[in-house]
């Protein structure tokens, strides 16, 4: 069967206007938006979601993992959501299980303490361009199309949606096939406190050992005195980026978790009932922009410094394979800085993105890509375009003084191990 192609032609209403507009609502999102407000920007805030947080929330990955440093926007939450967990310096590991219900409304929270307007159920359709501008994203909203317009704007989506639209070139995947990161959903249990009887639905899988379970290992964090066992242990091969593959992995994902609380409940978690489900399952790698410098794998094993560091963390190697097989490539490193240049597209002289997106190889997305590190990319890139702004210069051409400068009057600390 051959598919036609459309041209479709709309005259759409801007909704608004922002001196920073945000599109992506996840930790490089929220933290970008912060980034720019505080720094005296009018900003919009884009998420296509009813909820903030992006997979610390609607992907209930629902524990920071340790990257060596906890500061800027994401000390302060740790210190407002988390105290209990707040280390005494910067420059310190932690790794708190918290409750990605209580991160949803502490985001909403403090968005509007930081005078940032968040609109909700806004997907991105598109980019208006004039030469090496964007002048305007189209917005699909409860209201039909709009565009929001902007001096600057900050791509967190997460896939490189509005960077790809607007004509910047990427890659997917690993480099030899463009396989990505298999898919996961996240769920978690309870202790009820008295035996429950176990239930596998029809059409799941029984598993019986280790080696069956789709990761062929038990993973999971029970860290806090609640009860709630978070279980990170299904494994789909699919790319978050691709319309079929996310239609299998929605549908395998959730028969794995099933099949998954059955095991455990028959191996030691007997007391545990399935408790809640992420709303979507969780994507590790897409789409990586080709920015003013791809960050490597011998930037990470080296321990590569750079003069325009805007993050830094020791987070491990962490390939789930994408073959989907049950193995990891696991390996630790020293520490690493990622450098504003990864988050610079070429050819659009008003545009970053932040978060995992960034340009990185496949090995070394895979260290760059948790939240704690896309919280603090995200600021970075909020802060660079306030300074772009003021500046009326383009976001390659931010002195680097003046936005680390900015990043430390935000609570930002940098340390060299």
């Amino acid at each position: 069967m051959n598919l036609n192609s459309y041209t479709f032609e709309r005259q759409i209403d801007t909704y608004a206007y922002a001196d920073v507009v945000v599109i992506g609502g996840g930790p490089a999102g929220t933290a970008a938006a912060i980034g720019a407000a505080r720094s005296g920007k009018k900003v919009a805030l884009l998420e296509k979601s009813a909820q903030l947080g992006g997979m610390g929330t609607l992907g209930n990955v629902s524990i920071f993992m340790p990257i060596g440093n906890v500061t800027g926007i994401y000390r302060e939450m740790i210190a407002e959501m988390l105290a209990e967990y707040l280390p005494e310096g910067h420059d310190e590991s932690i790794a708190p299980q918290y409750s990605p219900f209580l991160l949803r409304h502490y985001l909403n929270e403090k968005m509007k303490k930081e005078n940032v307007h968040v609109y909700f159920h806004s997907e991105f359709v598109g980019t208006i361009r004039e030469g090496n501008k964007i002048k305007a994203v189209i917005m699909s909203t409860r209201e039909g199309l709009k565009a929001f317009e902007g001096e600057r704007f900050i791509d967190c989506t997460g896939d490189a949606r509005v960077a790809i639209d607007a004509g910047v070139p990427f890659t997917t995947g690993r480099e030899e096939d463009g396989l990505t990161q298999p898919m996961t959903l996240m769920f978690q249990m309870t202790n009820t406190g008295s035996p429950v009887t176990p239930f596998l639905p029809e059409g799941c899988y029984e598993y019986k050992e280790v080696s069956d379970l789709p990761q062929g290992r038990r993973l999971y964090w029970e860290q806090n005195n609640n009860g709630t066992l978070l279980v990170n242990m299904s494994r789909v091969k699919a790319n978050g980026a691709k319309i079929e593959e996310v239609n299998y992995a929605e549908t395998e994902a959730l028969k794995q978790v099933f099949s998954i609380a059955y095991y455990l409940q028959k191996t030691g978690y007997g007391n545990y009932s399935l408790s809640h489900i992420a709303s979507q399952t969780g994507v590790r790698e897409t789409n990586q922009i080709e920015a003013l410098y791809r960050l490597t794998e011998q930037d990470l094993v080296t321990g590569a410094r750079f003069p325009d560091v805007v993050a830094q963390t020791n987070y491990e190697i962490d390939i789930h394979s994408p073959d989907a097989a049950k193995t990891t490539d696991e390996r630790k490193i020293d520490g690493y800085d990622i450098p504003y240049r990864c988050m610079v597209p070429e050819a659009i002289d008003n545009l970053l993105v932040a978060g995992r997106s960034i340009s990185a190889t496949h090995v070394a997305m895979s260290s760059m890509r948790v939240q704690a590190t896309c919280y603090a990319l995200g600021q970075a890139a909020g802060a660079a375009a306030a300074i772009s702004m003021d500046r009326e210069t383009a976001m390659r051409d931010v002195p680097m003084n003046e936005l680390h400068e900015q990043l430390k009057k935000q609570g930002v600390k940098f340390f060299v191990k």
